[in-house]
């Protein structure tokens, strides 16, 4: 708000910031307000999300599968927020008793929250969650290989082995194959942190790995053709993975989908003979 001063007919300005209040507290303002001004309200969150299934959908993916992504991506998100503030459950400084517990209250009941937000995103990704069946038993909770499962995978192998070796030489219809008996031994739960699960695996076996390709993959003399085909391809991983996992259920659903058991077989041999320092 402005005035007048007397008998001078200038404006000037009728609040005066206080002689305490210094250069910071005004900066502390600013930096504040700029702040504030990046957060996204829900109808532009809305519509980055409607141009995304837009765009996928010219490219060939289906509504459905689209959202499926875009809500594991969303569970993602939200999970990495539960995961921060359950690092913040702690009081910074010294606050005192009371502090500290009504500090450390507000966290955990922000946090579940997040837990609850993250867990009806997945749901909408892949359902009401089921359990994640071990080993063999994932057998019996069997649900049909979708597409966005196989592509998952793909994206999942690819680079583990290319760690390895320099291309793959596996037909890709032939690697759909092998994925789609590689998943038909999991749950939807078990296949949504397939990714996870098969780094792990390639850590914890990499010299193992490092000394298969060497001998039995596409840079030794061994042919393409044969019974090691799949030390060619990103899904011998993939397939390591549930020989060692859940053999049984690997074997019911490759002989199911009719692959040559001389791939399993030629595998099996190949990772005997590499041995395992890994420890």
């Amino acid at each position: 708000m402005e005035g007048l001063t007397a008998g001078t007919g200038t404006r000037t300005e009728r609040h005066v910031r206080p002689a305490d209040r210094t250069e910071a507290d005004e900066e502390d303002t600013i930096d504040t307000t700029e702040k504030s001004g990046h957060s996204l309200d829900s109808a532009s969150v809305l519509n980055a999300k409607e141009t995304l299934l837009e765009l996928l959908g010219r490219a060939g993916v289906f509504r459905d599968e689209a959202d499926e992504l875009i809500a594991l991506v969303e569970a993602g998100a939200l999970a990495d927020a539960h995961a921060e503030v359950a690092k913040a459950e702690r009081a910074p400084g010294e606050g005192g008793d009371p502090y500290d517990a009504g500090w450390h209250d507000g966290a955990r009941a922000v946090g579940d929250a997040l837990a609850r937000l993250a867990e009806r995103a997945l749901d909408r990704a892949i359902g009401t969650a089921v359990p994640d069946w071990e080993g063999d038993e994932a057998a019996e909770s069997h649900h049909s290989v979708g597409r966005v499962d196989v592509e998952r995978a793909k994206v999942a192998v690819t680079p583990l082995y290319l760690s390895f070796n320099d291309a793959s030489d596996l037909e890709p219809e032939a690697s759909d194959e092998v994925l789609t008996a590689v998943l038909g031994t999991m749950s939807v739960v078990g296949r949504v942190g397939y990714a996870g699960q098969l780094e792990e695996f390639t850590e914890t076996h990499r010299e193992r790995m490092a000394q298969l390709y060497a001998r039995f993959g596409p840079r030794s003399h061994i042919a393409l053709h044969g019974r090691y085909s799949l030390l060619h391809s990103p899904t011998s991983i993939a397939v390591l993975e549930r020989l060692t996992a859940a053999p049984s259920a690997l074997r019911a659903e490759w002989d199911q989908a009719e692959l040559p058991p001389a791939w399993l077989e030629g595998l099996l041999s190949a990772w005997s003979a590499s041995g395992d320092r890994s420890g």
